[in-house]
């Protein structure tokens, strides 16, 4: 086979329809659009129109909402970060801020702060400074004499 006899499967491209081009093309005169009315004429908007009848979307109930305060926080837990000192990806001689374990990508810029999670995983100490910790893993980190700052204090 050649370069010039590459074809699309038979069906697979079909021709656009061209409207307006005359009584004998089947979509002459009105453009397959019919007669008069909102429908034949451009800037239709009727998506959600039932006819009068009480439209679907106000038939149904509203549910929950939006906090705007929420702040979101990325995730990480002790065993991704173990990972991550195994591979090379950290030096844990030198203190891991948001930004050190942004750039090695294991959280993302995008959040207010980083979340620590975890009860097992982590084998070697560590000096972190993030915005929060579980329990657990602030506890585990204690217990292999590392050091945690948290910069958001829980209230």
């Amino acid at each position: 086979m050649k370069l010039n006899q590459l074809r699309d499967n038979p069906g697979a491209r079909h021709s656009k329809k061209r409207v307006g081009r005359g009584i004998g093309s089947g979509l002459g005169k009105t453009s397959g659009s019919g007669q008069k009315g909102q429908k034949a004429r451009t800037g239709v908007s009727l998506n959600g129109f039932e006819g009068g009848q009480n439209p679907l979307y106000r038939r149904l109930p509203k549910r929950g909402f939006k906090n705007i305060f929420r702040q979101e926080f990325s995730e990480l837990t002790l065993v991704r970060l173990q990972r991550a000192i195994d591979s090379g990806r950290l030096d844990i001689q030198k203190t891991l801020t948001e930004e050190v374990l942004a750039e090695a990508g294991l959280v993302q810029k995008n959040t207010v702060g980083v979340k620590l999670l975890g009860n097992e995983g982590l084998t070697c100490a560590v000096t972190l400074e993030i915005s929060k910790a579980s329990k657990a893993a602030s506890e585990v980190i204690n217990k292999l004499k590392g050091k945690l700052t948290l910069l958001h204090q829980e209230s």
